[in-house]
């Protein structure tokens, strides 16, 4: 298996569809027109779902350097506490839930895994491919994980499995994506440190396997793959896209009767990318990736005004959903804002605007207050979280506080609400535990609330905070 972080690679020149005549002639002796910047944008649009979690996935399994990967396919990434800044696989991670990684290469075989019982009021096993779309199998909402489950896991290009039932297995879920991640998030009640503990100790009982090893016989060896450079989107888009491209539609399953299946192999296939074809500089169209690349950053920045809306972000119940429940705007605020996150009646996550509307800035100083009878209403629990807005991770600092909640600590006052101050040096008499350091740079802030379990019918009037500059 040979991989890397992303380097400099190699598509240059202008943005051209490339029509293949079959005759022997390549795809840039056929090149037949430029795309403008609206079929860029298309392009862009289309793709980012499949860009956002070759990263995501492919950084959690083989970033050297990664603090939370498992270094390697079909391995486990067991945590021994909470999130802290040295954590930039993923854009705007969260500081109040443990998260057990499993990465999956379902190629060769079908893999199972075992999970252990928890004690916690919030627990789900999420699962994405590369076209991140999300599905939820396991779920304390569903009164899951109060006794250990086995899963098999497999998608239509696993060799050694077809979908029979297995002995000992008690669920099996097909995945859209040979390559895949599946992880726990869990309320670890940080602030019952017993509690906590043996929530962590449950973790070590989890256990991946192949099914072959499952069934008591030895790994199949796995087939060899030479994944193509991953890093950030945007340097993506810029150095090596359709090459990722090929590979994702490689190693994804596509329906015709999906309607985004369909469109984004058409945007790929004058371009000459098409599931089952081998990579081939000399076959494809060259693409100005900086071009590419800044329309990219431009749809990014769009997606995360709609996210951070005064207004409210019209897409809060239609983000991270399972495939055919999809459309296309919100798949492409999920995956530009920040990848696999969960689907609304498990989790829902608003965004805190200011109360005058311009940016939140870190040389400034804010306060963001509710009463008792505005907080979140959430059944299991909530938190606020602050990032940086440019790259969406935690704010550097001696203190490891990043978030405001039951796990990243909370002080409600008398009359049971909260105040929660963003500066760069903790105000006189604010408790520590309402305090998020804010860094003091000249860069812009993002806040991101956190509904575990959500009353969804109360959610439907609830109204996010504003955060007020003093």
């Amino acid at each position: 298996m040979k991989f890397s972080s992303l380097a400099p690679v190699l598509i240059t020149g202008i943005a051209v569809f490339a029509l293949t005549t079959g005759c022997g002639r390549t795809a840039n002796e056929n090149a037949a027109s430029t795309l403008d910047d609206a079929q860029l944008e298309n392009l862009v649009r289309r793709s980012y779902q499949y860009v956002a979690m070759y990263n995501t996935n492919n950084n959690f399994a083989m970033q050297e350097g990664n603090p939370f990967s498992t270094a390697g396919w079909n391995k486990l990434f067991v945590p021994t506490g909470l999130m802290d800044h040295t954590v930039t696989a993923i854009p705007r991670p969260n500081n109040d839930t443990l998260y057990l990684l499993s990465m999956l290469d379902m190629r060769d075989d079908a893999v199972v895994i075992q999970f252990p019982a928890f004690d916690s009021k919030f627990v789900s096993l999420e699962t994405s491919a590369y076209d991140h779309y999300i599905d939820i199998p396991l779920s304390t909402i569903e009164g899951d994980f109060k006794k250990p489950t086995t899963m098999l896991f497999y998608t239509d290009r696993t060799k050694a499995y077809n979908g029979e039932p297995v002995d000992g297995i008690d669920k099996t879920l097909k995945m859209t994506g040979d390559f895949a991640i599946a992880f726990l998030r869990v309320a670890p009640h940080a602030n019952e440190p017993a509690r906590m503990q043996r929530n962590l100790e449950a973790m070590k009982k989890q256990k991946l396997m192949t099914l072959s090893e499952f069934q008591g016989g030895t790994a199949k060896t796995s087939s060899p793959v030479e994944f193509p450079a991953f890093g950030k989107d945007q340097m993506v888009f810029s150095n090596n896209f359709l090459e990722v491209m090929q590979f994702v539609v490689n190693h994804t399953t596509f329906d015709p009767n999906n309607e985004m299946d369909r469109e984004v192999l058409q945007v790929l296939k004058p371009l000459g990318v098409e599931p089952g074809k081998t990579y081939d500089p000399s076959q494809v169209a060259k693409i100005d990736g900086e071009r590419l690349a800044k329309i990219a950053r431009k749809v990014a920045a769009e997606s995360l005004a709609i996210w951070n809306d005064p207004k409210g972000n019209p897409y809060l119940t239609e983000v991270f959903q399972t495939k055919g429940a999809m459309t296309l705007e919100p798949m492409v605020v999920q995956s530009c804002v920040g990848p696999i996150g969960q689907p609304y009646n498990e989790a829902q996550y608003p965004g805190i605007g200011t109360a005058d509307g311009s940016p939140m800035m870190a040389t400034n100083h804010y306060v963001i207050r509710m009463a008792k009878k505005e907080l979140p209403p959430a059944n299991a629990f909530w938190s606020a979280t602050l990032y940086d807005a440019q790259k969406g991770l935690f704010i550097p600092n001696d203190n490891y506080k990043y978030s405001v909640g039951e796990n990243g600590g909370m002080k409600l006052n008398a009359s049971g609400g909260v105040e929660i101050h963003i500066s760069a040096d903790k105000p006189e008499g604010v408790p520590a535990e309402n305090w998020l350091p804010s860094g003091g740079k000249d860069e812009q802030l993002d806040v991101i609330i956190r509904v575990y379990a959500p009353d969804v019918e109360a959610m439907k009037t609830w109204t996010p905070p504003k955060a007020e500059k003093l």
